[in-house]
């Protein structure tokens, strides 16, 4: 594989603007990617390699030889295999592929096929074999790239796997928290003192993303949106005022959950936050395999969306809106509007934006009615996905996310 490259030019690389960027730039960013993602790897086989990187079977946990193998699939399938690529989001995903280099690789790789139930039963690769496949998958992207002409379509299945490759980067690095071992990632959220609430004016908002450069299919069409007057917290939640819910008996009272949130808690015998182990004198949590004293100035981390709502009704609040926080995050960075340490629960069920268009490769699209919509990103996210408009999804259960949230005024 080629060589690593200094740190700068990754950091240079590592930003939104990856979505505009041309072949130069998107060669270093696809490199930086892959390099990120092998020395997450690492961590995994000094953690799991005696075991033959076996994990329970969980709905938050996958293979981590699958996810890596996959990875390697993703670029060769939509790139050195798809005879269309040049038309970007517009080519036809039925077209037949051109043969892997790997003769199993659909059966082993391919979401349709695999489907996450039988991942764990598959003849899949060892990781020598797994890392040959990464390394000839992306030599044949980084050969394909330096001949293709500059373009938002000619170039979008290039920006795709980048972006694609670092949210499996969080992922691995998700894992690795509830597995309880350690990953090399950027430190925790920072503590930072509370500040006012901000109070937006009504206006009219462009929600999602327009043309120009690339896109995920789920942030598209861009459309007007009225806003009415607001007011949102500069900050996540933070520990010192969950704590005071749990203290206030929070998870004792059923008034302040939902029907199915209490369901929940009760089947979980939940009494505080994931990986929490004290709360109500100082935060103690596991962090990565280690317990760990959590300043109380932190936003508060693994929650579901149910605890979110559970907080927001006892403390008179409520979450806000996906339009309130992306107009938020798009223009009151200035007046002290801090994001990007844990991914934040939105009020919004997950829904395509009307006159959504579907992407070739299909992964959204089933979510839609069945999760709820978050927005930002973590500590744990590379800073090309930090885009204000980008949309995350999950079940209101998934507390194993580096997730969190704030509140506006009911």
């Amino acid at each position: 594989m080629r060589g690593m490259f200094a740190l700068d030019t990754a950091a240079a690389v590592d930003t939104p603007a990856i979505r505009t960027a041309g072949r130069e730039l998107l060669s270093l960013a696809l490199m930086d990617a892959r390099n990120h993602t092998l020395r997450l790897f690492a961590a995994y086989e000094a953690a799991l390699a005696e075991r033959g990187f076996v994990v329970p079977k969980r709905p938050e946990l996958e293979p981590p030889l699958w996810l890596l193998g996959h990875l390697g699939w993703f670029q060769e399938f939509w790139i050195a295999r798809n005879v269309e690529r040049h038309r970007g989001a517009a080519c036809d995903p039925s077209r037949p592929k051109l043969a892997s280099i790997e003769s199993s690789a659909d059966r082993w790789y391919d979401p349709r096929s695999a489907l996450p139930i039988r991942r764990w039963d598959l003849d899949l690769p060892d990781l020598e074999a797994t890392r040959h496949y990464l390394v000839d998958t992306l030599e044949t992207t980084l050969d394909l790239l330096a001949g293709t002409e500059d373009g938002d379509d000619t170039l979008y299945f290039y920006r795709l796997a980048v972006l694609y490759e670092d949210g499996v980067g969080e992922a691995l690095v998700r894992m690795a928290q509830t597995l309880g071992f350690a990953v090399p990632v950027p430190p925790a959220p920072q503590a930072v003192p509370l500040r006012d609430a901000l109070s937006v004016p009504a206006r009219r908002w462009q929600l999602g993303t327009g043309p120009g450069g690339f896109a995920f299919d789920h942030e598209q069409p861009a459309h007007e949106v009225a806003v009415p007057e607001f007011e949102i917290d500069a900050q996540p939640v933070c520990w010192a005022q969950y704590a005071e819910f749990v203290e206030d008996g929070g998870y004792d009272e059923r008034r302040w959950w939902t029907g199915e949130g209490w369901d929940w808690i009760e089947a979980e015998a939940r009494r505080c936050p994931r990986h929490v182990e004290q709360l109500r004198q100082g935060v103690m949590a596991h962090r990565f395999g280690r317990l760990a004293r959590v300043p109380l100035e932190q936003p508060v981390l693994h929650v579901s969306a149910h605890e979110a709502q559970a907080w927001c009704r006892w403390a008179g609040r409520r979450l806000p809106t996906e339009v309130e926080w992306e107009l938020a995050a798009s223009t009151l960075a200035s007046r002290g509007f801090r994001w990007g340490e844990v991914w934040e629960w939105t009020a919004t069920p997950y829904r395509a934006y009307a006159g959504f268009a579907v992407a070739p490769w299909r992964l959204q699209a089933p979510q839609f009615g069945t999760h709820q919509a978050l927005r930002g990103a973590s500590f744990a996210t590379r800073g090309r996905l930090k885009h204000p408009r980008h949309r995350a999804s999950a079940p209101l259960v998934r507390d194993d996310l580096f997730c969190g949230f704030r509140s506006c005024a009911a």
